[in-house]
């Protein structure tokens, strides 16, 4: 169990105790610098290009494969922090692999996903030109419009849960004196007691009525309300607080909008309430603490154990975590000077700021005759019980109503005989089917969507991205992403009920689901609707928290089908191997392959230009604007930030005078956490920056440009999942050998459709992170609610 600590994920630097005191972040220490020049070539897949001895590199007439990369600087350490704001950090996304100590001396380099992707230096909107500064306009953005129909579907959910009877259900905030409740979580972590008297197991969700066999009258949900900025007047008190502890004025905005109205006086009598704005340290939250309330406050203080236990846990989830072991907390709470990590627990459940869970185990009926008495089983070959877990109201409701919504689904539908494949058989006989495969078989869910419109059945197919439409060829055309179907943006109507007017929904990229997306996904589904879940188990999981295609997997509740077909070629070839822990070497007769070995850093960010601007489009026919470039983090001297300034000064240079973006600029959008979507800047004006996204233009609100918007010549392996591009650069430099896992080699390579080039610093480290890199597991309660739900005997 990985600890949502401060020395969990890598830092660059230890940030200071006291806000005032911080004016900006350390640099990270340089990493070691690579192989020198007498070092053999990196033996790796496909064809390898030797730097050339002499020469100007960038001359056209030399051939890509004898190019001299220029010397550079050596690299930095990849966990460079973003110096945007001066006192905030950003917390360690979901997925990202811990880091692993390597034999040589460089500096580890962590995955930093979208779930909490950040971005890089660059001044506010409306600087320079001016041209974006005026009032906001009164258009909805697609991300407003996701974030108000998650708020209505959280509503629902809690009024659904408000309407059960019964015991108290698995999950539930529990009552009674802090006491009694500090015993029975040291009975139950010591196996003294179960849990049992405590909870139950959930009851099953309510069922809608059954589908009725005439179309219904299907209605475009209205626009949702745009979300109100906080007054002026709570901004500017929320400042003068802020002002008081030493704190930057400037996170007055977003304390106001994370606290609400009355987040002045809350600051005034609980300092630590700040650490519920995100980035911001426990260090930064004790100096701002010890400001306003004098030397009386002190690390035992109950406000700052409760504050730190959700701080823990949040972090957690932004790691991919639903939910964590009570002693991982509690020693995350020691970490951070907590005298007392089991009082802080009990206060923190108590308060109901977190909740405590005891999964219980399905009893299995005893065979033969029930009156013979079985001997008892020995305690040293008992199984242990479930550990205890702590997790966070917002989740536990996804999790919950997900497998609420999961069970509904194969309990309302109704088998019917479908001809045809095996994927095709199993969805007409059940209410949720999964399929595995990879790149090529997403055809196969793509063709059973088209039968399933032959025999009049609404259909519909969802894609993680937009890029995902783009590989589907002309069956893109009918397809919409996840998010656009849950806006209203895109799709068919609801119903009167708020359920899609859907019989049948495929969702590709299925791995890229969070557990609070999947929720909203399944709950607004009506009963007796199909849901089919495709996707590629050996991909990078969801950005956001859970794992939802992951754990439904394990569960064993419903039909697995995995597809037979091969992804074709070389590349096809290469991916394949490297989910079966191999990396093999891979006849490249059309350069399908090429590996460019690298000394350091610097090295790699050269190369990494000379391929994307000159070496791919000569020798391969793709244009830049096809190619795309993934590398491990974002910090570093060869993170997207680095590479990103390197290509933008290359393709497309310019004085950045919207905000730090030009039009013609490659940039990634994240209208939401966890959720990237690519584009090219079009213009400026006063409402903000246009994008050109695919198909669609989209408006990045001059507020939302800073923190949401940047660069996009390089994206993380996060960033660039469930989308594939014709040519791609896979940048591995020295310092990120720690970041490497199978998961994350599987994705990267597997994003290129026709070439992939890999600019290889990281020697024998690529290998051994295929054959041993397997990427951390994360703590989810969906898994045994589905099986307590839908257990499957016989399977």
């Amino acid at each position: 169990m990985t600890e949502p600590s401060g020395e969990t994920a890598p830092e660059a630097a230890e940030p200071t105790e006291d806000l005032r005191e911080e004016a900006a972040e350390p640099p990270a220490p340089d990493a070691a610098e690579g192989p020198d020049s007498t070092e053999e070539p990196a033996e790796g897949p496909g064809t390898t290009e030797e730097p050339g001895t002499g020469g100007e590199p960038d001359s056209p007439e030399r051939p890509a494969a004898a190019e001299e990369p220029r010397t550079a600087e050596g690299p930095e350490s990849a966990e460079e922090p973003d110096d945007r704001t001066a006192t905030v950090e950003e917390p360690e996304p979901a997925g990202e692999p811990e880091p692993a100590e390597e034999p040589d001396s460089r500096t580890a380099t962590a995955e930093e996903p979208g779930s909490a992707e950040e971005t890089g230096d660059r001044s506010a909107v409306g600087e320079g030109a001016g041209a974006v500064e005026g009032a906001d306009g009164s258009e909805l953005s697609e991300a407003q419009a996701e974030l108000a129909a998650q708020r209505e579907l959280r509503a629902r959910i809690e009024a659904r849960k408000a309407e059960k009877s019964g015991p108290v259900t698995s999950g539930a905030k529990l009552s009674g004196t802090a006491a009694d409740l500090l015993a029975a979580v040291r009975a139950v972590e010591g196996g003294t007691s179960s849990g049992s008297a405590f909870y139950e197991a959930p009851e099953p969700a309510p069922r809608r009525p059954a589908v009725e066999t005439t179309p219904a009258t299907t209605v475009r949900p209205p626009a949702p309300e745009r979300p109100t900025a906080p007054a002026p007047g709570t901004t500017a008190a929320v400042r003068e607080v802020l002002a008081a502890g030493g704190a930057p004025e400037a996170l007055a905005g977003r304390v106001a909008a994370v606290l609400g109205e009355g987040a002045a006086p809350a600051l005034r009598e609980d300092p630590w309430q700040l650490l519920a704005v995100p980035g911001v340290r426990p260090e930064q939250a004790d100096g701002f603490a010890r400001a306003l309330l004098g030397p009386a406050c002190g690390p035992g203080d109950p406000r700052r154990a409760v504050a730190l236990t959700v701080w823990l846990l949040e972090r957690a989830a932004v790691q991919g975590h639903t939910a964590l072991e009570v002693q991982a907390v509690c020693a995350g709470l020691a970490g951070h000077a907590v005298p007392d990590p089991e009082q802080a627990v009990e206060a923190a459940v108590s308060e109901g700021a977190v909740l405590l869970f005891q999964e219980e185990e399905t009893a299995e009926e005893p065979e033969g005759d029930e009156d013979v008495e079985e001997a008892p089983v020995p305690a040293a070959e008992r199984e242990p019980a479930a550990p205890a877990l702590l997790g966070l109201d917002r989740y536990a409701m996804a999790e919950e109503s997900l497998a609420d919504g999961l069970a509904r689904l194969v309990r309302t539908a109704k088998a019917d005989v479908w001809e045809g494949g095996e994927l095709e058989r199993a969805a007409g006989a059940n209410g949720l089917v999964l399929h595995t495969g990879g790149e090529a078989a997403r055809a196969e869910p793509v063709a059973l969507a088209a039968a399933a419109r032959e025999r009049g059945l609404r259909t519909l197919v969802a894609v993680h991205a937009d890029g995902g439409r783009r590989a589907l060829g002309a069956a893109g055309a009918e397809a919409v992403t996840v998010a656009a179907l849950l806006s209203g943006a895109a799709g068919p109507g609801r119903d009167e009920d708020g359920a899609f007017a859907l019989d049948l929904l495929v969702v590709l990229d299925a791995p890229q689901l969070d557990v609070e997306t999947g929720a909203m996904l399944v709950e607004s589904l009506p009963d007796g609707c199909r849901l089919v879940l495709s996707g590629d188990p050996e991909v990078l999981g969801a950005p956001g928290a859970g794992r939802v295609f992951a754990d439904v997997l394990a569960s064993r509740v419903c039909p697995r089908i995995a597809s037979r077909v091969p992804d074709p070629g070389p590349l096809g070839e290469l991916v394949s191997g490297i989910g079966a822990g191999e990396l093999n070497q891979v006849e490249a007769p059309g350069k399908e392959v090429v590996i460019v070995p690298v000394r350091d850093a610097g090295e790699a960010v050269h190369r990494t230009v000379q391929l994307v601007a000159d070496s791919v489009p000569r020798a391969l026919g793709v244009p830049s604007e096809q190619t795309q470039v993934v590398t491990v983090g974002h910090g570093g001297s060869a993170g997207t930030r680095a590479l990103n300034a390197a290509l933008k000064q290359r393709l497309n240079p310019g004085p950045g005078r919207f905000g730090g973006y030009d039009p013609g600029d490659r940039v990634a959008y994240a209208p939401a956490p966890g959720r990237t979507v690519t584009g090219t800047v079009l213009s400026a004006d006063a409402e903000g920056l246009r994008l050109r996204c695919g198909r669609d233009e989209l408006l990045v609100p001059k507020d939302r440009v800073e923190s949401a918007l940047r660069h996009g010549w390089a994206l993380t392996a996060h960033q660039a999942a469930g989308t594939r591009w014709p040519a791609v650069v896979v940048v591995l430099p020295g310092d990120a050998a720690g970041g490497l896992s199978r998961p994350w080699v599987y994705t990267a390579f597997g994003r290129a459709e026709r070439h992939l080039s890999v600019v290889h610093g990281v020697d024998q480290a690529l290998p051994r992170a295929v054959a041993e890199g397997v990427a951390p597991e994360r703590t989810t309660r969906l898994r045994p609610l589905l099986e307590a739900l839908l257990a499957v005997d016989g399977e």
